[in-house]
């Protein structure tokens, strides 16, 4: 569905790409891939169990609240507990999955407002009334402010963005990885605080009582930073979009079909249309003017019972996918009735029903997806890796911003085998925090240098949850694409933003800034 522009010819990056491309889209269909990746856990940790493969290190006991010395062995999944382990849990880790739900979710609320003609019209209106040259960093910005709402962004607005782009005769794909980009690659940035900051923090605030039991790590520990970031990962991504992503892509051709499902184009709004449009937008409104004044109550029921927040902890953060589906779902059923789309609840719940059809390639992968990385976390793999990795730098000898430098690069490298930013840093904190603390550097500083390269490679990882997700995306828009093609599409985003963004933090070190209220660098 694309052409290589002839430029291509003459570019020794995107001949790399496309190197990249070809040899992982190779590799077999990525649900035969993951069952490979699993059978492969499962021998390497008979193999690493036999040698007695392990690691000692200071981890946080989340249970307890308190670091200990501890060693880790691999666990093996061809002995008798690890084959009782593999047939008892298969259901357990496919429903346990956490994208699987929250996409599914979702999906109910964007498929209705697909088949509706919602999102199609709302996207027409869209085209008419913003400029097309502000449309890329307008989707790498709403990427990175997603994350607010958790994990909304990848099921929500990754699809959206391609559709956004082909409504402005751009290609979709390159709305896809823009999208993925601000949501993914930007996933530690945002102008507000987020449900990840508490997270962190709270793990970050467990490691300093090691050398300072009265510091304490607060939520907003690199804000200041993380406000800048925003601005800097939407430059960055929308350059990348617009410079190197959507030039290699080449032009693209709708097939009729998705052209019939799309509905999109330059053609006008019908008056019908026009006024199923308007109610339906007044009806998102008045749905979250409604949410907000629920919100205003210090007893309001969606937050956080125990000390008020609206993000730490709260039902609002806790169903906000819910939320999010019901959003596109009512104004998506007033739209279908007023425009005469929908003429009974039977076509709404048909709508609902083509919304799961059209999942069933993603399920699958999830099931095998979901034991591969229940697998990895199972035999203690990934932990050992990081816990040596961890050994390693702390024994090196470097300071400054050549070590910090080095730690982004570690914990980019780590986030390739283990997807889960609080996994990898109960591991990683325990370590780092107490090590960089003696050096004089604030923990604050340390996470901010974690979270750069942790952000920075979530998009070309295959064990980030949610990227099977965002190749059954990509196959809607080319049947030919796979693993190799979303890595390649991704890697100039993930290699810009660790250069730009370590160097950010180079720049923030020499100035001295804060990373965030009452933060500073250095200790003392």
């Amino acid at each position: 569905m694309t052409e290589t522009p002839k430029n291509q010819k003459t570019s020794l990056f995107f001949k790399f790409l496309n190197g990249v491309e070809i040899v992982g889209n190779k590799l077999p269909h990525p649900i035969s891939l993951f069952a490979l990746f699993a059978l492969a856990i499962i021998i390497i940790s008979a193999i690493c169990d036999a040698m007695g493969v392990s690691a000692t290190g200071d981890l946080i006991n989340r249970s307890k609240g308190i670091i200990e010395t501890q060693t880790i062995k691999t666990v093996s999944l061809l002995n008798k507990d690890g084959l009782v382990y593999i047939i008892t849990s298969a259901v357990k880790n496919f429903t346990g999955f956490a994208p699987l739900g929250t996409v599914l979710v979702a999906m109910l609320g964007v498929g209705v407002a697909e088949s509706s003609g919602y999102i199609p019209a709302l996207l027409k209106h869209t085209v008419k009334i913003t400029p097309k040259q502000i449309i890329t960093p307008v989707v790498v910005f709403l990427g990175v402010m997603s994350n607010i709402a958790s994990d909304a962004g990848y099921v929500v607005l990754i699809p959206i963005g391609a559709m956004m782009f082909m409504a402005y005769g751009r290609h979709p794909m390159a709305g896809l990885a823009a999208a993925f980009a601000g949501v993914s690659g930007g996933f530690s940035a945002n102008l507000i605080i987020g449900t990840t900051d508490p997270l962190l923090s709270g793990i970050t605030d467990a490691a300093v009582k090691l050398i300072d039991p009265g510091y304490i790590v607060h939520p907003t520990a690199n804000w200041y930073f993380m406000f800048v970031s925003t601005f800097l990962i939407t430059i960055i991504g929308t350059l990348v979009t617009d410079k190197i992503v959507e030039p290699r892509l080449g032009e693209f051709k709708m097939s009729d079909s998705l052209r019939k499902e799309m509905a999109v184009g330059n053609g006008d709004l019908s008056e019908t249309e026009k006024k199923a449009l308007k109610i339906a937008n007044w009806t998102t409104i008045l749905m979250i003017v409604g949410i907000i004044a629920l919100c205003i109550p210090q007893n309001s029921l969606f937050r956080n019972p125990s000390n008020g927040s609206l993000i730490a902890g709260s039902p609002l953060m806790n169903g906000i996918i819910f939320l999010i589906a019901l959003y596109f779902f009512v104004p998506a059923v007033v739209y279908g009735k007023v425009s005469g789309n929908f003429k009974s609840e039977k076509d709404v719940c048909k709508a609902l029903g083509a919304s799961m059809e059209s999942m069933g390639g993603y399920i699958a992968l999830a099931f095998v997806a979901a034991q591969f990385i229940a697998y990895f976390g199972f035999t203690n793999l990934g932990t050992i890796l990081a816990i040596n990795g961890a050994n390693f730098l702390k024994e090196i000898g470097l300071s400054g911003i050549p070590l910090m430098l080095l730690f982004i690069l570690f914990s980019a490298f780590i986030n390739l085998f283990m997807g889960s930013a609080s996994a990898k840093w109960t591991i990683m904190a325990p370590v780092f925090v107490p090590m960089f603390m003696l050096l004089g550097y604030s923990p604050e500083l340390t996470q901010v240098a974690y979270r750069i390269g942790d952000s920075s490679t979530n998009i070309i990882t295959p064990l980030m949850s949610y990227f099977a997700m965002i190749v059954v995306f990509a196959k809607k828009y080319d049947e030919k694409a796979g693993i190799g093609t979303l890595i390649a599409t991704m890697l100039p985003y993930s290699m810009s933003f660790l250069i730009f963004w370590s160097i950010l933090l180079m720049g923030w070190m020499m100035l001295g800034f804060p990373v965030g209220p009452g933060a500073p660098l250095m200790l003392g």
